[in-house]
């Protein structure tokens, strides 16, 4: 499988489902047994009438037979029903179908109507598949991003949680999720890797803070140490943050088109128009960091160009005249305003790594104090506050951290990654056959 593959949804397509009308049951139940077709919901009408029509012995699956052949459009001595099939399936479904009489004839797309979406399975990678489930489906013509998700969460989790003991316990909590050994534990199993990933950004981290546990000495501050070199590490987290923006950026100029061509790729504000907008800010903290006339120039282009195209695309899409002129106007100050605001909320990167690196040192600084007393019972009080101590902070700043992570991949990344939902494939199946237990 290529890469442009990997990235993109099952390729969908249209299928009329024709099959004779003296085998309309055979037809069905052949057609549930394949499992890979969807088919179009049933009218409202056919619904009232089929439901007003229920006898009391009907089961849900002969309720459900009778929707399907009152929805099946007859044309002769044949009836067919519309739905949609991966298209490397549609052999299999013809297959299956061939002995009942039926076939699966392709059809175009109807214009303005989204094709469901099948996200391929990618083995380990699909734990990842959670962040964007829980967010939205992708939409049909949309790239999948949960591999790059899950890498940058896993990331800015890191940063947040740096410590390296602290990974080395995430580690093994993916070690015993993946072992199975508790029954409890099962459903977590497939997110085994996504809390191996967490637990490796955070070791990695750790080594550059120099973090084991708190500042415990162990092993030496690489980087920096969070608590001593705020600032630095302040712009850091802008700095990645810049960096994730522009690849959000990046990957809704390419959804943009596959979504609506160039021209909608062109002006709308999560495609190369606020691309702009974003490269026009990045210009004039260059400039006034290194002193460059040139980026400061090289701004205010960009920045013009941002800003009337944006307009442009915000005034097309209220249908003009004076209230969409006024519309368009407060909605660009806004998407102005939360740019700004969306580099700037990178700094919990800081903050929050800067909070776990303080609770460290707390609990070390009071577990030190209670050893150097000398005492046994001063150093039975050393090993309860550091078993203690660690054991909250562990459990409060992986919490905090996830959340927040959590919190800047949607809201500042998949809100331009995204500019519309997709909806899921749902496979047509037949209720289960009810069965009697007789004693």
């Amino acid at each position: 499988m290529s890469w442009r593959d990997a990235v993109r949804p099952v390729r969908m397509q249209r299928i009329a489902l024709v099959g004779p009308c003296t085998h309309q049951r055979d037809f069905l139940d052949r057609l549930s047994s394949t499992g890979v077709v969807e088919l179009d919901p049933v009218r409202p009408d056919i619904e009232l009438a089929v439901v007003a029509d229920r006898q009391p012995d009907w089961s849900d699956r002969e309720l459900e037979l009778r929707r399907r052949t009152a929805q099946a459009v007859p044309h002769g001595p044949v009836t067919a029903l519309l739905g949609w099939t991966p298209a490397a399936a549609l052999s299999e479904v013809t297959e299956a179908l061939t002995p009942a009489g039926g076939a699966a004839v392709p059809l175009p797309p109807p214009p303005g109507v989204q094709p469901p979406t099948l996200l391929r399975q990618r083995g380990r990678g699909r734990s990842f598949e959670v962040l964007v489930q829980t967010y939205t489906t992708v939409p049909y013509a949309d790239i999948d991003p949960a591999l790059v998700a899950g890498l940058a969460y896993v990331a800015m989790f890191g940063m947040m949680f740096g410590d390296v003991g602290h990974g080395l316990l995430l580690l093994l909590g993916a070690v015993i999720v993946r072992s199975g050994r508790f029954a409890r534990l099962a459903k977590l199993r497939p997110a085994w890797p996504f809390l191996a990933g967490a637990g490796v950004a955070s070791i990695a981290f750790g080594v550059l803070y120099g973090e084991m546990f708190g500042p415990t000495g162990l092993i030496p501050v690489v980087w920096l140490s969070p608590v001593d070199d705020v600032i630095p590490l302040l712009l850091t987290a802008l700095g990645v943050g810049a960096v994730l923006l522009g690849g959000a950026y990046g990957l809704g100029i390419v959804n943009r088109f596959r979504e609506g061509g160039w021209a909608f790729a062109l002006y709308a504000r999560t495609g190369i128009a606020g691309a702009l907008l974003f490269l026009a800010l990045g210009c004039v903290a260059g400039g006034v960091y290194f002193g460059s006339g040139w980026l400061l120039v090289g701004a205010v282009v960009l920045g013009v160009a941002g800003l009337v195209l944006t307009f442009l695309g915000l005034l097309a899409a209220t249908g003009g005249g004076g209230a969409g002129v006024l519309q368009a106007i407060v909605e660009l100050f806004d998407v102005v305003v939360r740019l700004g605001s969306n580099v700037v909320s990178f700094a919990r990167l800081a903050a929050f790594g800067l909070t776990h690196a303080a609770l460290g040192a707390i609990v070390w600084q009071g577990t030190v104090a209670l050893w150097d007393s000398g005492s046994v019972p001063g150093r039975l009080g050393a090993g309860l506050v550091l078993i203690a101590g660690t054991s909250i902070a562990f459990a409060l700043e992986a919490l905090v951290a996830g959340i927040q992570a959590l919190r800047l991949e949607y809201y500042e990344l998949f809100s331009r990654v995204f500019d519309t939902d997709g909806r899921p494939f749902r496979p047509w199946r037949l209720p289960a056959e009810d069965t009697e237990v007789t004693s």
